[in-house]
């Protein structure tokens, strides 16, 4: 197991939790979720000596990825690529579905370099990195897991005692309900959640006292 830190860092109009995922060995770190903070998160980085190796989305809602493209150029020499599920360009990409031109934002499309598939994993900073396809709150939802670690980035898919909305355009409950139980009730109980808003929880916790989903 990785030598491993987080930090977390509360962004943008709605709260959002961007995570550092940092491997105490090398200073390499992966970003998760940048929300709109592109200026705040490339000083923290460099300030802190950090070398970014990926950024991770969980969603394409603008107050999880607004800053994914302005992230890449303020820290440009490092050629940072993104990562979300194949079924979530299509909000990435449109103004409407990630909800860019909602809280007083300009309308925006936004980008990732690499789409990948439900249960795919890749290496980055020395962890072992597995993507969790949990539809629901968007139609391409995601929940990034390390198992050696024992954490997952649940986005707004799982929240302490709650779950992600689902009434924002091609949202749904049942979707979402069906993802969490199957992709991450199956994980060990043990395993801390590292939510999009809010704060922290475990999968035993919650299989207990979701009210949503017990």
């Amino acid at each position: 197991m990785v030598d491993f830190s987080i930090e977390t860092y509360v962004v943008g109009p709605v709260q959002t939790n961007c995570y550092f995922l940092i491997n105490n060995t090398t200073n390499q770190v992966i970003i998760v979720d940048p929300g709109s903070a592109a200026k705040q998160l490339a000083a923290l980085i460099r300030e802190k000596k950090y070398e970014p190796v990926g950024i991770l989305l969980t969603h394409g809602h603008f107050d999880h990825a607004d800053a994914v493209d302005d992230l890449k150029e303020e820290l440009s020499e490092y050629a940072l690529l993104a990562y979300a599920y194949e079924g979530e360009q299509r909000t990435l990409e449109d103004p409407r579905l990630n909800l860019s031109g909602d809280m007083n934002f300009h309308a925006k499309s936004y980008h990732a370099d690499v789409y990948l598939q439900d249960h795919e994993t890749i290496d980055l900073a020395g962890f072992h990195v597995e993507v969790l396809f949990t539809p629901g709150h968007t139609p391409g939802g995601c929940c990034f897991y390390c198992a050696e670690e024992g954490i997952v980035f649940s986005g707004d898919s799982l929240f302490c005692q709650s779950v992600g909305r689902t009434d924002f355009p091609e949202g749904s409950m049942s979707d979402l309900v069906r993802g969490v139980r199957e992709q991450l009730f199956v994980l060990p109980d043990k395993t801390y959640v590292l939510p999009g808003h809010n704060e922290p929880t475990t999968i035993g916790d919650e299989k207990k006292y979701n009210p949503f989903l017990v």
